[in-house]
Formats: C-alpha cells, structure tokens, sequence
C-alpha cells in the first residue's frame, strides 16, 4: 500500500471514530420505558416512583413475606421533577448546599460549593436536583409493617442548618409520626472536608413485642446525560455495581428498560452507584454486613438503584440505629479508593483504560510537581515521545529517504505511464534496491493513535482536569480553546511536517496532502484544549526530531553524490 494513503486512511478512521462515537449517542439515547396501562395492582408489575423497593427474586437473610411496608398500596405515577413537596431544609457545610424535604425525608438538591456548574461557572454544580426536565435525589425508608419509607411525611424542629466554625459536622434529625408504638427518626450527618453524608435511621421499640426491620437506601433519576458538546460527548450515564467476587459492573438503563440486567444482587461487601460524567452517588454500606443490591426501571424515564440491609431484631424497649454512607461528589481517583474498595473504577477510560490509566497516574504525578495540568501535559508529551523516540526515528529515516528518492519515484512512474501492475513492481523492487521500507513512515502516527486516544477518554473522565487552568485565555483543559488559537497552531504545524514529509508523486495525493492540515485542524476546534496542547506539542517535537532526521540523511547522500560527479 502506498504510504500516502495508509497516512490518509489512518487519519480518516481515527476521525471517523469520534464522528462515529459522537453520532451514536445523538441517535441512540437510552431508550425511555414504554408506560404501562392502567389496571389492577396484580397486572402492573412496574412499581411507583415513590414505592418502598422490593428486591428481586430472594430477600436478604429472613426478611419475612410480610415485611412490605404499607406504602406499597398502588399509587399514581408522578412525572420526573413532579415529586411531592413539604417543607424544604436547607444544610451548608464548607463543601456542599443540601436540601431536604421533609416529603419522604428525601435529599433533593447537592451543591458542590468547589464544583462550578458547566453551563455558569459562577454557580455552583448540583449534583443532585428535582426540576420538571431532570429529577436526580437520593430516597430511604424501612421495610416493616407501619414503619415510614419515603412517602412518609416527617417533621424538622429547624429549617435552616449551618456548619458552625470549629464544628467538624452538622446533624439534621427528621421525626416520622409514631406508629403502633414505633418511634423513627431519620438522621442526616454531614462532615467538614468531605463529600460524604451519613443518612441513618434511629428505630425505638415501644411495643410489646420485637420487630425485625429492614432498611433501604436508593438513588432515583433519569436517563439524562450531562450536558457536552458533539465531539465531547458525556461518558457513561447509568447505575453501576462492585462486589469483591464479581467487581464493577455497570447496569444501563437500556438493559433496565428490556428487563435484561443482570447483576449480583446478595452479598456482604460492595456498592452501588449512579455514575456521570466527572461526578457520582453511591451508597457504601460498611464491610462483611449482609445486603441486597438492586436496579430496576419505575416507570418512564425513571429507574431507581439501591440497596436493602437488616436492622436487626429490636426488642421491647430497646433502641437501635442503622446508618449507610452516600457519597455524592466528584469522581477524584485518588480520594474515591480511599472511600471504597474498586470505587475509583468509577472512572472510566473506555475500551483503551489498560493505556488511559497508567496516563492519568503520569499525568497526575506531573501535576503534583507543577501544580499545573497543562504543564502535566507538556511533561506527559515529553515522556511519551522520549519513550517511543527510537521508533519515530526509524520511522522518520525512512520518510527522510523517501524524500531523497522522489525524483526516482517520480522517473520510474513515468517510464510505466498507465502500466500501474508494472510501475509498482519496479517500485518495490526500488525499495528493495535501496533498503528502504515505503512503511516506515507510518510508524509514528501508528503509535501516537492509542495513546492519542487514550488521551481523549482521560479528559473526557477526569474530573481533575474540569475547569483546570492552563495559562492566559485557557482557563479549562477540558473544553474547548475559546479563541481557537491552539487549533490554528496545531494546524500550522501539520503544514510545516507536511513539508517536511516525502512529496506524493501523484497529483491528487499531492493536493490531499496540502489540503489535509487545515481540513484536520478544524477536528481539533472542538477538541478539549488539553488534548489539543498534547497533539500540538507532540508536533513540534516531532519536527524538530524529523527535520534533524532528514537534515542528516540529505546531508549523507549529498556527499555521496559529490565523488560521483567528481568522477565523471
């Protein structure tokens, strides 16, 4: 094949690739649920929105048949951002803004106070939101007769909570109406420096006999994905799960819908999540407890994801808590491992993760000694061209030959004329003569495409690199350059290494060839900045090598050519 055209096509596939990625999550969005017909109870297996959770085909070890709470009696289906609403709790702490509702005791908005929304950066990013075009919240109850669940009307004795200066967390306690001698309160914990709330439910027994409760903790939302442009398409948007037997698991929405999903559902160890781009909720109950994971599709364009674990036997007279850990923020690897076993596999690089994560482990140690992620791609760009350096070269010795024999090639395809069979067996024969692999060439885009890649789905998941400063104008890495003056640089040199390049003999080739760096560079106009400072960078180091390359083998042959004339 002739280099020329293996350059075009490879450069071809890898924009196909993201036209290809972007078009397929234009056209294809999660499918929404078909809305079931209204009829009995015992014909619509799809619950309400706002229904206690009940597992799949086993219950968590000796849950009684029984123990459905009676809010599970049929109720009408509620549009997405159509919750119920009471009286609203407002809780600050020096991370996050919280609201409550004491409809359900649910959390329906988070405020990341570090995070700055994409579309306003001088509003903070919520997580978590009730609003008619998206609902993301976080819902709890028991399982039990009389117990409440998240229907339940519960009661606050303030509105307003503040995390108090020298405080290390704040509590907020909602009371549920007294039941059959059942007291509940539901308490929400908040911690100094963390993303983490401790939702939990303190149960009194003042009946005469015990009760065995269970209690469960769901994320509810819809399919919506994050907002991002038609090349910087959001990341997976779903329900994910971890267990120490099966690992990560992603449960799509697509496969809730058919009713497909397959997922470990018992087990005493794990998570489960909702993921997003850049940020995630996931429930993390504490180690070697029993559990019940489950996921399933409410209604249209509602799923829900949680989890099920026991209480415990309470006696007469007794008192006793269960509490679960949400974790509801970023996506920072560093922090997420810490949290959780395989919670930081919450991060996904795609299909090249085996190359994306050993880049972002490089690249964040840059960043620890620069303080600058655009630096860190700078230094990433050096140590990924120092390491592939003695493969460029060969490629580039090769292209700087081709260079020297142009004229050859040129002759040998004008002696064959029409004779296309004929000319390309005298030019492999040429190659042969003359040591020279007409494949060499390639050899450094061929490397540079996974890594480049790799790259992509990095800023595409890390929400390190969100709004991470670069320098002047380029106040985020993982968006576009506002001014496009990174594109129009990496554009002309694209044109510089073109001129350095062999010169296609054919005229079409030759015309493609002039034509493709500026036609490429407006690829990189939608590009993240970052991505577009690696490949811009890359290019430089990459003339500068190939025009030493070519300079000292045009340099070689000239003086071999010099004896020659002499000797004539």
């Amino acid at each position: 094949m002739d280099t020329k055209k293996l350059v075009l096509f490879i450069i071809f596939s890898t924009s196909m690739l993201f036209l290809w990625e972007a078009w397929q999550k234009e056209q294809y969005p999660p499918s929404p649920a078909v809305v079931a017909t209204p009829g009995s109870a015992k014909d619509q297996p799809a619950r309400a929105q706002d229904e206690t959770p009940i597992p799949g085909e086993k219950l968590i070890s000796e849950l009684p048949a029984k123990g459905e709470s009676s809010a599970q009696d049929g109720a009408p289906m509620k549009a997405a951002g159509k919750l119920e609403s009471g009286e609203k709790i407002v809780v600050k702490t020096d991370m996050v803004i919280a609201e409550i509702d004491t409809a359900g005791g649910d959390l329906r908005r988070l405020e990341l106070l570090l995070h700055p929304d994409r579309e306003d950066k001088t509003k903070s990013f919520a997580l978590l939101q009730n609003q008619p075009e998206h609902v993301y919240v976080a819902q709890s109850g028991l399982i039990g007769e009389g117990l409440p669940s998240h229907k339940t009307r519960y009661t606050a004795d303030a509105g307003t909570y503040s995390l108090a200066a020298g405080q290390d967390k704040v509590e907020v306690r909602l009371q549920a109406p007294e039941a059959d001698g059942v007291r509940v309160t539901k308490v929400y914990t908040f911690h100094r420096g963390s993303y983490i709330v401790d939702v939990g439910f303190e149960v009194v027994n003042n009946r005469d006999t015990a009760i065995q409760p269970f209690a469960y903790f769901q994320m509810l939302r819809d399919s919506r994905p994050p907002v991002g442009s038609f090349f910087m398409v959001p990341t997976y948007t779903g329900a994910a799960l971890y267990t120490e037997e099966e690992k990560f698991k992603k449960i799509e929405f697509s496969a809730l819908d058919k009713g497909n999903a397959t997922y470990p559902k018992n087990a005493d160890n794990g998570w489960i999540a909702m993921l997003q781009q850049y940020f995630l909720t996931a429930w993390l109950p504490k180690a070697n407890s029993s559990r019940e994971y489950y996921a399933k599709r409410l209604g249209e364009n509602e799923y829900s994801a949680g989890v099920i674990v026991p209480v415990g036997q309470i006696e007469p007279g007794s008192t006793t808590n269960v509490t679960v850990p949400l974790y509801a923020g970023p996506e920072e690897q560093s922090k997420l491992a810490a949290l959780a076993p395989g919670l930081d596999l919450a991060v996904d690089y795609g299909w090249l993760t085996v190359i994306g994560a050993p880049l972002f482990w490089l690249l964040s140690l840059f960043h620890s000694w620069t303080g600058n992620w655009g630096v860190a791609i700078i230094l990433l760009t050096m140590s990924v061209k120092l390491a592939f350096f003695p493969l460029s070269a060969a490629g580039y010795r090769s292209m700087a030959k081709l260079r020297v024999v142009t004229p050859k090639l040129q002759k040998l395809r004008e002696q064959h004329g029409n004779d296309r069979q004929r000319m390309h067996q005298a030019m492999m024969d040429f190659y042969k003569k003359e040591k020279i692999n007409p494949m060499g060439g390639c050899l450094p885009i061929l490397v540079q495409i996974p890594v480049f890649i790799s790259l992509y789905w990095v800023l595409l998941a890390s929400v390190e690199l969100r709004y991470a400063p670069f320098a002047l104008w380029i106040e985020d890495m993982s968006s576009p350059d506002p001014y496009y003056v990174l594109p129009v640089l990496m554009g002309i040199s694209m044109f510089i290494q073109s001129k350095l390049s062999p010169q296609a003999t054919d005229p079409i080739q030759a015309k493609v060839m002039q034509i493709m760096p500026f036609a490429f560079s407006v690829f990189f106009f939608f590009f993240p900045a970052g991505l577009v400072l690696y490949s811009l960078v890359n290019n430089v180091l990459s003339i500068a090598q190939q025009w030493q390359i070519t300079r000292m083998i045009e340099g070689a042959a000239a003086k071999s050519a010099t004896p020659a004339i002499k000797k004539k």
